[in-house]
């Protein structure tokens, strides 16, 4: 189960915590859709700008993106698996 969400009114206006309540759920532009998983947390998020996102539950599951290194990290694991093999 997910949760697709939609910005339907503009924030101009909103105070800091809805704006970043808003980009928190990665809406950026108005009309912007998001498919995300249906959690606690997400509809504790929702419920704080009810009045500028619409949400309907659908079948499908949101793709989880998986996660990556930093480029510094990878950056310093590949000059310290060349030092070894010098």
């Amino acid at each position: 189960m997910g949760l697709k969400i939609k910005l339907i009114k503009s924030f101009a206006g909103s105070n800091e915590r809805q704006l970043a309540t808003i980009r928190g759920l990665g809406l950026t532009k108005f009309n912007e859709e998001r498919l995300l998983k249906d959690t606690p947390e997400i509809r504790g998020m929702l419920f704080k700008v009810q009045h500028l996102v619409s949400s309907q539950k659908v079948a499908e599951e949101p793709r989880v993106r998986a996660r990556t290194k930093p480029r510094r990290a990878k950056l310093r694991e590949a000059a310290r698996a060349k030092a070894e093999k010098a």
